[in-house]
């Protein structure tokens, strides 16, 4: 018979593991599973089927584990539960998609912008973090969540101008909203799944976490 966990809970590992993978998967598994070339990700819901179940499951997901998420400090946890909020406001009020109009007005595109700059807040102070380790691996993922943050709000910023500009990148890119989307999901979940500490060549043998193991470092 198999002993009793010693931790009654996941813990923050756990989460930023399960919340990484979701986050990296969400994009290409609603593009996958839809029946057209959908120009957002948010244009899954229309879709029906397994895209729009993936589309609002993930989210719903991502905001159970961002409220359960408190972080290192008071802000932090303020913060991951007004990011849960948002990822649940762009789950349930669908957006203004191709011929579809926006249930309640501008709530979808607002809740996505607090919940994107949210995260890239959250990439600052994993850097901040693993900046102050000082070691080879911690100063790589200090790089690596720069990178990620930076891939965020490049992200807002190039979807910001086109929304402005009347969709004046959407006239020659015409999925540019479905990569924008993408880029900072993925950044959002690599960020995430690095903090994690599973990956062995981010992290020091003696820092490194399993989900399945009893004695993981603090």
């Amino acid at each position: 018979m198999m002993s009793a966990p010693t931790r009654r809970e996941i813990d923050h590992r756990t989460i930023k593991l399960i919340v990484g993978v979701v986050a990296i998967s969400l994009a290409g598994l609603t593009s996958w599973f839809a029946s057209t070339a959908i120009t957002s990700i948010s244009a899954s819901y229309y879709e029906g089927g397994w895209s729009q179940s993936i589309f609002i499951g993930f989210l719903f997901a991502i905001a159970a584990f961002l409220l359960a998420y408190n972080g290192v400090s008071r802000t932090d946890m303020v913060l991951s539960k007004v990011a849960a909020v948002a990822g649940l406001g762009v789950a349930l009020f669908p957006c203004k998609c191709e011929t579809h109009d926006e249930l309640v007005p501008h709530v979808h595109g607002m809740s996505a912008a607090v919940m994107f700059l949210i995260l890239a807040y959250f990439c600052y102070g994993f850097f901040r973090r693993a900046g102050a380790k000082g070691h080879p691996q911690a100063n790589a993922r200090a790089t690596l969540y720069a990178l990620c943050g930076m891939a965020i709000l490049l992200s807002i910023v190039v979807l910001a101008l086109d929304h402005f500009t009347g969709g004046a990148f959407r006239a020659r890119v015409p999925r540019l909203t479905f990569y924008g989307e993408a880029t900072g999901l993925v950044a959002f979940g690599i960020s995430w799944l690095t903090a994690s500490r599973v990956l062995p060549v981010l992290t020091r043998q003696d820092e490194r976490f399993s989900p399945f193991s009893e004695t993981n470092p603090d």
